[in-house]
């Protein structure tokens, strides 16, 4: 099997962040993971760089990478989201799971408008704002996703997460969520599974199927069970442990 991260610096769509980009791919590096950065499109109408994204993955995979998964961040993470949820992928442009860092999520508040006018333009309808927003495309079939952003984020709202998991909790996994005393908060779909870092315990803030137990992988049967990352640490690669989930 082989496996291969694309990392997506963020930048609202008109620039990248560099610091969101090689840095990221050499720490995967050094996890023993390869990993590739693509700077998608700037200053590009929708779907120009999904388009792009997606040639950049059926590249990858005729190359050989059976397993793909995508890391992006704010503008980034947006794009990773709409290439893992889009209902027209395929399995040559489909990727396994999508670690999201304080992603734009929405093309129909107005919190995110400066990347939305780049993307869709002033006068997007309805129709292609709603087609372009992550919380709007998540389904069950949905991959495995790891959500984490900052509590002081002014732009990427720290409740984002709890938009996400509505239509997950109808599957047979539940969906885990946690904040930490470091104002870190993470959030990871059915599915996802890290490992744990030495250090204070997170604060359990409860899950749409009700509240958190203190062992998370308490109510979990082994073939569900996965831990919780401690989001004040760098963010990870969630894999699917054995059975449904």
């Amino acid at each position: 099997m082989s496996a291969h991260v694309i990392v997506l610096p963020g930048g609202g769509y008109v620039q990248h962040a560099e610091h969101e980009a090689e840095p990221v791919a050499e720490w995967l590096g050094g996890l023993g993971l390869a990993a590739s950065v693509f700077r998608y499109p700037l200053n590009a109408r929708h779907p120009v760089p999904l388009d792009a994204l997606r040639g950049e993955i059926a590249r990858l995979r005729a190359e050989g990478a059976d397993t793909i998964g995508l890391m992006g961040f704010s503008a980034g993470g947006h794009l990773a989201g709409l290439a893992a949820l889009a209902p027209d992928r395929d399995e040559r442009t489909s990727v396994q799971f999508a670690v999201l860092g304080y992603a734009i999520t929405s093309m129909e508040t107005e919190t995110y408008r400066p990347s939305r006018l780049v993307l869709l333009g002033e006068d997007a309808s309805p129709e292609l704002r709603r087609a372009t927003s992550l919380d709007a495309l998540v389904t069950p079939s949905a991959p495995p996703f790891f959500l984490w952003h900052t509590a002081e984020d002014p732009y990427v709202l720290p409740d984002t997460p709890t938009a996400w998991p509505r239509p997950w909790p109808r599957t047979t996994c539940p969906t885990p969520r946690m904040s930490t005393r470091t104002a870190r908060t993470a959030w990871a779909s059915p599915g996802a599974r890290a490992r744990r870092r030495p250090g204070p315990a997170p604060r359990r803030t409860g899950s749409p199927n009700g509240p958190v137990p203190p062992d998370p992988g308490a109510a979990l049967s082994p073939g569900r069970r996965w831990d919780l990352l401690r989001a004040s640490t760098t963010p990870v690669i969630p894999t699917t442990p054995p059975g449904r989930c």
